[in-house]
């Protein structure tokens, strides 16, 4: 039994620091030698990469993002599958358990991407870390979010509503689909922290001052807290 918790406590603290890998940092500070949280808009996520370095790094930031989030789902799916085909515990307690896991590992992704321990705690928005976790919960649904999350950038050529639109929505696509309920309350609660790391992006929306796509950020950095 000590085993086995151990086991699942070693899975999760994984999924936190495979979502703490700082990318933008790393990428902004080996090609610009600067630290991206005190430019734009201070975050380490892909758009903040886009304002700063262009095309090219942001899309790699945001690919290896995605990949932080299946990863932390794989990698908890592996080592059950491992588990069930060992004598540690009886393939149904597993299979209970699973659901639960993987949504667990999910939520410390997203914290570890916007808390990282490599950044002092601070970090991006966790929207490429999400859609990971998505894509791996449920492909389905996690294509749906980003086809949402397309269609809005389209029209408004805003990041960070269509990143709170398709927060917003996964979490209803989820219920859709008739998901298990661990993955329902990932999107639920994933949801409304990609949405609650948006909180000055929602104020300038409001005041509408949010930077398009090509636009800069004529506000000092934000703190992330």
């Amino acid at each position: 039994m000590v085993l086995w918790l151990g086991l699942n406590l070693g899975l999760l603290l994984l999924a936190y620091l495979l979502g703490s890998l700082p990318t933008g940092y790393v990428i902004t500070r080996r090609l610009k030698g600067i630290d991206i949280r005190e430019v734009g808009s201070g975050s380490t996520g892909a758009t903040n990469v886009l304002r700063t370095l262009g095309k090219g790094p942001a899309l790699v930031v945001l690919a290896i993002d995605v990949l932080k989030g299946v990863a932390a789902i794989t990698i908890v799916r592996w080592a059950y599958f491992l588990e069930i085909t060992s004598t540690l515990a009886a393939p149904p307690i597993l299979e209970n358990w699973l659901p639960w896991m993987v949504t667990g590992a999910g939520l410390l992704a997203v914290l570890g991407h916007s808390k990282s321990v490599w950044l002092g705690f601070t970090g991006g928005k966790s929207v490429a870390t999400s859609l990971g976790i998505l894509l791996a919960l449920y492909w389905p649904v996690g294509l749906a979010t980003l086809g949402i999350f397309a269609i809005v950038l389209a029209i408004s050529r805003i990041v960070s509503l269509s990143s709170i639109i398709g927060a917003l929505a996964c979490s209803g696509l989820m219920l859709l689909a008739h998901q298990p309920l661990p993955y329902c309350l990932f999107a639920v609660f994933g949801g409304l922290y990609v949405i609650a790391r948006h909180r000055s992006n929602i104020e300038r929306l409001l005041a509408g001052n949010e930077p398009r796509i090509g636009e800069k950020i004529s506000q000092e950095p934000e703190v992330s807290s």
